[in-house]
């Protein structure tokens, strides 16, 4: 589970984020959308620990964040686009994350759906794109970590490891465990996603199940739902204080 509380994040002057507050529950997947520059890739950097709050507060699976970063062995990361030593094979990649984690115990269903095995002897240079994408997404899951973080994470693969990738979000989060997924492609987040999350100028504006998001909208997807969301914000503005635009019954929304 993610608690976030009342998060605020300014850069000089720009607020990238106010007072989000949000739950990750866990044993569901849950999409953070919303437009290019809404903050999204703050609030993931801060999960992460790469980015410090002005305010708030942050605990991942009850552990509260701090400076020492404990609670972060227990979340796996995929980012959009994963940058690996070139000159370093494949299993050196994953030598080196597994003596970091010594003692834990390894999943590598993802490194043998992936067919993984036979690149093992390559340099990291030498892979396409799909190949990489692919080495990224083992890495994530490679701990059997309680809190997952997948950015953008079926770009670049054929519609076979998308499969294989999809199947094994599916497998973990009936497993109990947290998943957040941004992506572009709506009809995918709608496939995978038990709840929604949608920022906009750095301020949460709903909160919940995909089901209650379409029932308010009234639309039957989760993409026309979403672009309704954007419009709406867009067109009625309140004052800085107070946003006008209320799409969901939590404070703050």
């Amino acid at each position: 589970m993610i608690t976030i509380a009342g998060i605020t994040k300014h850069f000089g002057p720009l607020e990238a984020l106010r007072d989000v507050s949000l739950t990750l529950r866990p044993g569901a997947v849950t999409a953070l959308v919303g437009p290019n520059g809404s903050g999204k890739t703050t609030l993931i950097k801060i999960v992460l620990g790469l980015s410090r709050t002005d305010r708030g507060e942050l605990r991942v699976n009850g552990i509260l964040a701090d400076a020492a970063g404990e609670y972060r062995r227990n979340i796996g990361y995929m980012p959009q686009a994963a940058h690996f030593p070139e000159n370093l094979r494949v299993r050196d990649v994953l030598d080196l994350i597994s003596a970091l984690r010594k003692g834990d115990e390894r999943d590598d269903e993802l490194i043998l759906a992936f067919g993984l095995k036979s690149e093992m002897d390559r340099k990291v240079g030498t892979l396409s794109g799909g190949t990489r994408q692919k080495v990224s997404a083992a890495i994530a899951f490679l701990f059997s970590p309680g809190v997952l973080i997948l950015d953008e994470p079926t770009a670049g693969l054929d519609p076979v490891a998308s499969g294989i990738l999809k199947d094994k979000i599916r497998r973990v989060r009936a497993e109990g465990r947290t998943v957040l997924v941004t992506s572009h492609i709506m009809a995918e987040l709608e496939e995978l996603s038990d709840d929604v999350a949608f920022l906009c100028d750095g301020r949460l504006h709903f909160a919940g199940p995909v089901a209650q998001l379409l029932a308010q909208t009234h639309k039957h997807h989760l993409e026309p739902a979403v672009a309704s969301l954007m419009r709406a914000h867009r067109v009625i503005r309140g004052t800085d204080d107070h946003p006008m635009l209320t799409l969901s019954g939590t404070e703050g929304t």
